[in-house]
């Protein structure tokens, strides 16, 4: 029986952290499978880090779908390969209030965030464990605070940093490294697939796509448990610790409400959007 190649397998790949993540695995020799919906983008993105190494393989796939992670496994074992890092970047949000919003579409929001994450996170662990390898799991900043305004969005990341740091510490004694990536201000697709217009957030608060993917690199290398780009990430990371839980719900309230009021005429969420920039 042939030996499987390994690969690192990387979802959301088509923009923003995503493929910023493909560069600095590709530019440290991995082997990768990219994941996300839109084909053009990945074979594109394929296409450039070819010269660099071996080409990286491309499988088109809506990740919110229920059979995600099942496909994914029969694609590594059809093409003879296992992974030695699992890459869940694939996520949306949406701005406004819970009970105002799609309903359909913010459970597609849970699957996608959470339980596709959870997923593929639980299906690979004995190729990980062979490999000694890594998950890294894209939660954010919004992970440590309460969410009004963008509820469902902040609590899928709040399970993504407590089930990535209790696996963090489950997977450790196998050998599988665990980080939970929690990015602050990004500049990228996220904010216009959340319906977040015209916003203008301070250059020095925001992290540029390539330096977070380059942190979550090496923190998963390292074994470290959260890894928080920028000193105001970090800063928002204690916030919680100091701040009466109360006034901490007042003030992101108050910042979600001052999002909506600029956005003329508001976004309207239906139940077939429009491809998902992160997944």
């Amino acid at each position: 029986m042939n030996q499987k190649r390994t690969v690192a397998v990387i979802t959301g790949a088509s923009a923003g952290i995503g493929e910023e993540l493909a560069r600095v695995f590709a530019r440290h020799g991995h082997r990768l499978l990219l994941i996300a919906r839109r084909q053009q983008r990945l074979v594109a993105l394929a296409d450039e880090l070819e010269p660099g190494g071996p080409r990286p393989l491309v499988l088109p796939l809506d990740l919110s779908e229920p059979d995600a992670a099942a496909r994914i496994s029969d694609y590594l074992a059809a093409e003879n390969l296992e992974p030695d890092t699992i890459v869940n970047n694939a996520g949306y949000g949406l701005l406004g209030h819970a009970s105002t919003l799609d309903r359909a579409e913010q459970l597609r929001m849970i699957d996608l965030n959470c339980r596709t994450l959870t997923d593929l996170s639980l299906s690979f662990i004995e190729p990980l464990a062979r490999h000694r390898g890594g998950i890294l799991n894209v939660a954010s900043v919004a992970g440590f605070l309460p969410g009004p305004g963008m509820a469902v969005y902040y609590a899928t990341k709040a399970f993504v940093l407590s089930f990535s740091e209790a696996l963090h510490h489950e997977l450790a004694p196998q050998g599988i490294r665990v980080t939970a990536l929690c990015p602050g201000p990004v500049p990228t697709e996220f904010q216009a697939r959340a319906g977040i217009h015209d916003e203008h957030i301070p250059r020095a608060l925001t992290v540029a796509p390539a330096r977070v993917a380059e942190e979550a690199y090496r923190g998963l290398l390292a074994g470290r448990r959260v890894v928080a780009p920028g000193l105001f990430t970090k800063f928002v990371t204690q916030v919680p610790r100091f701040m009466p839980r109360g006034a901490l719900i007042a003030a992101t309230g108050a910042r979600q409400s001052a999002r909506r009021r600029s956005v003329s005429p508001a976004p309207k969420v239906t139940a077939n959007p429009s491809p998902k920039p992160n997944s």
